[in-house]
């Protein structure tokens, strides 16, 4: 098993006394949860990239924010799905890594406050995410991406598209996702207490988000698409984390994908864990990935 890079220790070392002696927010009500997740999230927003634009909108009927970097090249925009375990954190949230993203990839990001389970479970999230994309706007070509959770509905809303026959994404760039709903897999048997991310933790989101039994089909758990599904993907861009209980989903999924003959990048970070991206004003390894992924982004957009 990897251990944390330096840089890593040093915020585990960190959370760990901040955070001492607060609750494991799965184990509370949903809104107590919820609202400690928040604060504990909310750190990660000091020290905010700057950018040309940063403004709250609503789009199909749905709060969202507007993040227009100052490198915008005029071309492109991103639906950016946040993570949380399909029941926490928000655009709020996830402002510092949007700002991030816009910036490594030249392009606006619109991040949504989708509804979240348990009080609005499987598919609410989904088709939050559907709607959003049907009404983007039309001056540019969209992507989507997503980080854990908010991976696994970028994914899954582009296979509902598939299933409907409606417009792709131009591509996706999928961070640390939630693709299936094994809990014993190799990452999760290595990594089963954490750092960070944990099997129960996991467990908890998932019956959260949907009963045991609807956890075969594509649009739940992407792992369980077919090839021709998978085929007719638009390009993506995939990483995982070394110490994740979901490193393997990832592998799992390039794995396929390379099977099929696809060409889809797949960047495994040794030594963060679960949600490092989300750390990109004092983790290294965060600001790293982002320009990776931005790289991809901007070779494929040319």
């Amino acid at each position: 098993m990897s251990e944390p890079t330096a840089n890593m220790k040093r915020v585990l070392d960190r959370l760990a006394v901040e955070d001492k002696g607060l609750a494991d927010p799965t184990t509370l009500a949903p809104g107590a949860g919820r609202a400690l997740a928040a604060l504990t999230n909310m750190r990660w927003n000091d020290d905010l990239p700057d950018v040309a634009e940063a403004r709250t909108v609503m789009i199909s009927d749905m709060s969202a924010r507007y993040v227009v970097p100052k490198n915008d090249a005029g071309t492109d925009a991103i639906l950016h799905v946040h993570g949380g375990g399909f029941s926490f954190c928000s655009a709020a949230t996830h402002e510092g890594a949007a700002r991030r993203l816009a910036i490594a990839c030249r392009a606006p990001v619109l991040t949504i406050d989708y509804r979240l389970a348990p009080e609005q479970p499987y598919p609410a999230g989904m088709n939050d995410i559907l709607d959003a994309w049907s009404a983007r706007a039309p001056d540019r070509r969209w992507s989507i991406a997503g980080d854990s959770a908010g991976a696994n509905l970028a994914l899954c809303a582009m296979l509902r598209l598939i299933n409907e026959g409606a417009e792709l994404p131009a591509q996706a760039l999928l961070f640390y996702g939630v693709y299936g709903a094994d809990f014993n897999t190799p990452s999760y048997v290595a990594h089963a207490d954490g750092p960070g991310l944990t099997r129960e933790k996991m467990q908890r989101y998932w019956d959260w988000y949907t009963p045991a039994d609807t956890r075969n089909v594509e649009t739940v758990a992407p792992l369980h698409a077919s090839d021709a599904q998978l085929r007719a993907l638009p390009p993506l861009y995939l990483n995982a984390a070394g110490l994740d209980p979901l490193r393997s989903e990832s592998e799992t999924l390039a794995g396929r994908l390379h099977a099929l003959g696809r060409a889809d990048p797949f960047d495994l970070i040794d030594g963060v864990v679960h949600g490092f991206m989300q750390m990109g004003s004092v983790l290294p390894e965060a600001r790293h990935a982002f320009e990776k992924a931005g790289e991809i982004f901007k070779t494929r957009a040319a």
